[in-house]
Formats: structure tokens, C-alpha cells, sequence
């Protein structure tokens, strides 16, 4: 950003300093004050005396500046845990009125910006996460997410949406950005251009993406990022929050019309105005040698780089593993971290040696694929929250690890503790969504409902059918006994359910 942006974004820091200690003193009620905040980044959390940062991270990157950042502020402000997000952003959690401002000061010089972090803003940027060194991709696309970042935070101030505008990169083989069902999702294709679709989302009123272009010139993905937004402020809904996301348009138009006024504004924001892009990813010059063979160890496109996974379960990172991954990649040359949208953090650009010494420093984290399943951050903590998706998570995980389930028995599962989807619920093979559920002669009882069959899978993208509701405290049994079932057939996950919907079926309507 230009410094005249950056001393408006300290200006207004000092501005919401006194709001958020105009909070914590009672002068502002809870909803006036998530009204302005999210605009920062910045939630309060249940306990309103503690409050969320939401750190923007364009395309999931982490440069070395940023983890030593991050792994400074941790260390001075106590920091007790973080959150990796579905959005690839990191979340600092229990902060105190202080501390949020303080952090968000702190961060400008390595380049990371709160400003829009939340509120009906466009949102942290998104790109798969291995994009730039994975094999097969159409190209490296984090050049136009970090662009993209660029110019809407230039106009943020200027844009009033009906609500947030989320944009995601897809390098043409992983599509877990979920381009499919964005906001707006652009698709590399291999002869370097994009597949772009809009008016996608997940959450209440969930639809597929609407087919905008084809093969959209990679020079001009600003000026259909302006006529999103033109068309998002002409055609939302400024009335009912509800419905005022824009997949919501594909019923107020319809997706033929939708689409041709989306074009429509597409060409008039290229005749107004100067958005051009000239892009060259970065080249990556490292080498190395020696192999390596470990499941979260990846080979990257570049000969004798690895990227390795590291999950940690739920996606609470705690701060002593930061400050130790910080003290470690700084001894490794050109190497960086990725966040991904699925809770994971690859740490790419490593020799078969470093990414040794990776895997050793990450063995606390999912040891099988179910383990890597993704949670939102629950119900302790939201103020949106109805469950305890976290809770509910690290039970099922401990419960699963007990009845010796194998790996690839079950698939990762999303949990999300509202209606809200933060964690994809209804595109997952399995997913869970809070609620609650009647129980004969008695109150209702906290409960998940089941989303059956959804896939992110690029090209193959499509919801998950919901088919119950299954009591909080059963879901872990539930897991089991699916994961069981699975293993005694001698199959995956995958295998088993397609070759048997029956009894996946079966066992299900037990619990519901």
C-alpha cells in the first residue's frame, strides 16, 4: 500500500483504540460495536472482555518477515493461542483492548493489514495454498491474489457493499479455495488465462457459482473484480442481511441476467478506467538433493523441493510452536509458509533434509486424514456460535484414536457451529452443522445436524444432502462406528460409501 493509505490506516488505528476501550467500559452496546470493528478485523469474543484479530494474509502467504513477526507479538503480548482460518488468515485470540490495537500497529512494516479483515468488506484474498510449487498447476496465481488484495484495499474505504466479498485463486489442480462457490473464483487454465464464476457461497441460501467467463485474460482480473463490485452495490440487498450476499442475486435476476449485467459492468469499468495488470510470478531459483518419503511430505514441481503439511488438530496453533518454527526457518534459506483453507500449514521450499528437520519439528500435529478434519472456532468463543465445533472435534478425535480406526477409514469431516459455514460444512464428505434437537419429554438438547456426499473437488464440485440430526454427545460414537464399518470392508472411506450408500445410510439412522 502507498504511505498516504498506510497513514489514513494508522489514523484510523488510533480512532478504534478509543472505540474498543469505549467498549470494554460499557459506553457501546455489543451489536453497535461489531458493527464497527469487524471493519478492523477485530471481533469481541463471547467473553466481551477478550477480543479476536484477524491477521490478512493474501493468498494464505506467510513470508519469513511475517512468522517472526507474529512469533515476536505472541511472545510480548501472551498471546495464549491462535487460529488458523478457513479463509487462510491467522486469528489472535484473548486479547485484551490494548493489545489489539498495539498488534495491529505492529504488523504494517512486514506487510500485513487488518483493515477489512471483517464486516461487509472483501475479505482476506485466497489461492491454493501450494500454488507456485505444485505439480501440474496451470500457473502460479498468488502474482493476482496479492494484486487483487492491493487494489481493493485501496477502494475499501471508498465502496459501500451490502455485505463481505470473498475472492479466491485456484491454480488450476486444488480447488479447496472452493472457487466453485465463491463470491467471485477465478480458475487458472493452462493457457494463461482464467475461468472465472460468480455469486457462489456457502452458508444460509448455499448455491453453485454462475459461469461468468471462459477464458478471462489474466491482465484484466481487476476489471471484473470492479464490475463485481458495481454490480454487487447496484443489485444486493441493503434491507434484509439475510439475503444480501451475493448468490442472492442469482434469484433477484436470475443467472442469464445476473451474468450479462456482471459483463456489462465489466466493459464500462474497462472503458472508465486503468486496471491493467503485467504480472510475472516470482522464480524459484533454490535446488536440492536427496529424497524423501514421508506422507506430509510433498514434492514440489521444482527438482528436490519439498512442501510439508502440518495440521494441528482443529487448527489451534499454540504460540510455542510459532516461536519454534520461527527459530527454525530462519536457518533455512527461501523457504516460506502457507496457510490453507482446510486448517493446514505447508512450510514449502525445503531440501529433502530440511524438510527432515520440518517433520520432526511438526509431529504434533494430524497423524491421519480424519485427524486433519477442519472446525470453526466454536462456541466458547463466537458470539455467533450455537455448538462447541472445537469441543465436539477434539472428542471425536480422541474417541477415534481409541477404537484404533485406520487411516482413510473416514475422511476429514468440517464442523461448523452455526448455520454460518465457516467451515464448509456442506461441501465435505461428511459434515456437521450446530444445532439443537427435541428430546422426547424434555428440553431440546444441543446437536449436529448431517451433511451426506458434498465434494470441493475442482471440476466436480457439489453440496452434501443433509439427511438428520444427531445428538452432540453421540457424534463421536457415530464417527466410530462408520469408521468401523469401513474397516471391517477392507476399503477407504471413499470406496466404502460409494460401493454401500446402504449401509452408510444404516448405521446413520441409528443416531438420527
Amino acid at each position: 500500500m502507498d504511505q498516504q493509505w498506510l497513514n489514513t490506516y494508522r489514523e484510523e488505528i488510533g480512532g478504534f483504540s478509543n472505540t474498543i476501550h469505549s467498549f470494554a467500559q460499557g459506553e457501546i452496546a455489543r451489536k453497535d460495536y461489531k458493527g464497527i470493528s469487524g471493519g478492523f478485523g477485530s471481533y469481541a469474543q463471547r467473553d466481551a472482555a477478550k477480543h479476536m484479530l484477524r491477521l490478512r494474509l493474501p493468498g494464505g502467504r506467510v513470508t519469513p518477515e511475517r512468522l517472526h513477526f507474529m512469533a515476536q507479538a505472541v511472545q510480548q503480548y501472551h498471546v495464549p493461542f491462535l487460529k488458523l482460518t478457513t479463509c487462510e488468515a491467522i486469528q489472535m485470540h484473548d486479547l485484551t483492548p490494548d493489545e489489539v490495537p498495539a498488534i495491529m500497529e505492529a504488523a504494517i512494516p512486514c506487510g500485513i493489514i487488518t483493515r477489512g479483515g471483517g464486516g461487509d468488506n472483501p475479505r482476506n484474498i485466497q489461492a491454493s495454498p501450494l500454488t507456485g510449487v505444485q505439480p501440474g498447476e496451470a500457473f502460479d496465481v498468488m502474482p493476482w491474489a496479492e494484486a487483487a488484495t492491493e487494489y481493493l484495499l485501496s477502494i475499501c474505504r471508498d465502496i459501500h457493499m451490502p455485505r463481505k466479498l470473498k475472492v479466491a485463486f485456484c491454480n488450476g489442480v486444488d480447488d479447496c479455495v472452493h472457487t466453485a462457490f465463491r463470491d467471485m473464483g477465478f480458475v487458472a487454465q493452462p493457457d494463461g488465462t482464467f475461468k472465472l464464476y460468480i455469486a457462489g457461497g456457502l452458508g444460509g441460501g448455499w448455491r453453485m457459482g454462475v459461469l461468468a467467463a471462459e477464458s478471462l485474460p489474466a491482465e484484466d482480473v481487476l476489471y471484473y473484480i470492479r464490475g463485481m463490485i458495481t454490480t454487487f452495490c447496484q443489485h444486493g440487498n441493503y434491507q434484509n442481511r439475510a439475503k444480501a450476499r451475493t448468490r442472492f442475486m442469482q434469484e433477484t435476476l436470475g443467472p442469464d441476467e445476473l451474468r450479462r449485467v456482471f459483463l456489462e459492468n465489466v466493459a464500462a469499468a474497462k472503458a472508465d478506467e486503468n486496471l491493467k495488470l503485467h504480472l510475472t510470478p516470482a522464480a524459484i531459483t533454490k535446488t536440492g538433493t536427496g529424497t524423501l518419503d514421508d506422507p506430509r511430505a510433498i514434492a514440489q514441481k521444482q527438482p528436490g523441493l519439498y512442501a510439508v503439511a502440518y495440521h494441528p488438530i482443529g487448527g489451534r496453533l499454540i504460540p510455542e510452536k510459532l516461536v519454534q518454527l520461527d527459530n527454525l526457518l530462519s536457518t533455512i534459506p527461501g523457504c516460506e509458509c502457507r496457510v490453507a483453507p482446510n486448517e493446514t500449514l505447508y512450510i514449502i521450499n525445503l531440501t529433502a533434509d530440511e524438510a527432515a528437520a520440518v517433520l520432526d519439528a511438526t509431529a504434533d500435529g494430524a497423524k491421519t486424514l480424519f485427524e486433519t478434519s477442519v472446525a470453526c472456532i466454536g462456541a466458547s468463543i463466537c458470539q455467533q456460535g450455537v455448538r462447541d465445533s472445537q469441543s465436539v472435534l477434539q472428542r471425536a478425535v480422541q474417541a477415534v484414536r481409541e477404537a484404533n480406526i485406520p487411516d482413510g477409514a473416514l475422511p476429514k469431516v468440517c464442523i461448523s457451529g452455526c448455520t454460518s459455514s465457516c467451515s464448509g460444512h456442506q461441501a465435505a464428505a461428511i459434515g456437521f452443522q450446530g444445532t439443537v434437537k427435541a428430546v422426547p419429554g424434555g428440553k431440546p438438547a444441543p446437536a449436529f445436524a448431517i451433511f451426506l456426499g458434498g465434494s470441493d473437488a475442482l471440476g466436480h464440485a457439489h453440496f452434501g444432502d443433509a439427511i438428520g440430526t444427531v445428538y452432540e454427545e453421540q457424534l463421536p460414537a457415530l464417527l466410530v462406528e462408520l469408521g468401523q464399518a469401513a474397516a471391517a470392508a477392507g476399503q477407504n472411506w471413499q470406496t466404502w460409501s460409494a460401493a454401500d450408500p446402504d449401509a452408510v445410510n444404516s448405521i446413520i439412522a441409528k443416531y438420527v
